[in-house]
């Protein structure tokens, strides 16, 4: 699957107010600002538009409508082929003049869109993001778009640079050490995961797994080469063996706004680390994997980031 990585180094144009976990505000705001620059029929309901099969907000933003014409991949919907990763700081206060960055990251042939990406972010800019303060939402200036380190876009000449050859990754690659050992996973933002219907704060490996799976086969139907041959029960089966040697997960509640049902919502997640020892290394793929695309539930918010951390 194609895997592109972009960092968007931003300026603040007012004092800023925002919230502590700062992902659903980010993601909130680029919607409006990505339909604004791409809705052709500004008056229709995205489901009954004409245009939606073409139109990039319905593919990137309102897949679900898409799901039904696309068909689905292990009785889920279509996957947002995008995620936003706020900045990394706990900070809520801003001041004029400080500076902040945030990644984009998209999959697969989204990647060609990124045009839009852009230019809904300029546009973001400038209807503001945060607190009200004095009447009006605090602006911003885009600096430029980096990837990798070197710069790919700046306001001032408006041109976009990105190589040809993007990377890809594979769940089917990477380090696969034999024997028993421990492996730490970090939940970097908080991860929203759903057992029996349940969110819970607990995260057994084979829970962990089942959900790598989910993640990777329904990116890599919609966005990649297609479902990877990957042995799903049997995976799911030798991950019940994994022991949890080390548990330091707690439930993390904050509240969004949404734009959408114009109330605030109670948000909540797992965060902190676990500690799993076993015959692990046929799953160290499945983590890498998830690194890059996130993991769960509202990943699109940024939630999900994971890291895992081979010990011994």
């Amino acid at each position: 699957m194609l895997y592109g990585e972009y960092r968007l180094i931003c300026r603040f144009e007012d004092d800023a107010v925002l919230p502590h976990y700062k992902g659903s505000t980010f993601r909130g705001i680029f919607g409006r600002a990505l339909k604004q620059v791409v809705c052709a029929l500004k008056t229709r309901d995205c489901p009954d538009c004409l245009l939606k099969e073409r139109c990039v907000y319905v593919q990137v933003f309102e897949t679900g409508i898409l799901a039904d014409s696309a068909g689905k991949t292990r009785g889920m919907d279509r996957p947002h082929p995008f995620v936003i990763e706020p900045p990394d700081t706990a900070d809520t206060h801003f001041p004029k003049g400080s500076d902040f960055e945030f990644r984009l990251l998209l999959f697969g042939k989204t990647n060609v869109h990124l045009p839009y990406f852009i230019y809904a972010f300029d546009r973001m800019s400038r209807i503001g993001i945060g607190k009200m303060i004095n009447g009006k939402r605090p602006e911003f200036r885009l600096i430029h778009v980096m990837m990798e380190d070197r710069p790919i876009y700046s306001p001032e000449d408006k041109r976009l640079t990105v190589p040809d050859d993007l990377p890809e990754i594979d769940p089917l690659t990477g380090e696969s050490p034999p024997g028993l050992f421990r492996l730490e996973l970090t939940l970097q933002t908080p991860l929203r995961l759903k057992f029996e219907n349940r969110l819970k704060a607990d995260l057994p490996f084979h829970v962990l797994v089942r959900a790598m799976l989910r993640r990777i086969s329904t990116l890599s139907a919609y966005y990649g080469d297609g479902d990877p041959p990957l042995d799903y029960h049997g995976l799911v089966k030798r991950a019940e063996s994994v022991k949890i040697i080390e548990d330091r997960l707690e439930w993390f509640d904050w509240r969004r706004f949404s734009f959408r049902q114009d109330r605030e919502m109670l948000m909540g997640g797992m965060t902190g680390s676990v500690v799993y020892e076993g015959e692990l290394g046929e799953f160290l793929p499945l983590v890498r994997f998830c690194e890059k695309v996130h993991l769960g539930k509202q990943t699109t918010f940024g939630l999900g980031r994971i890291q895992g951390e081979v010990l011994s």
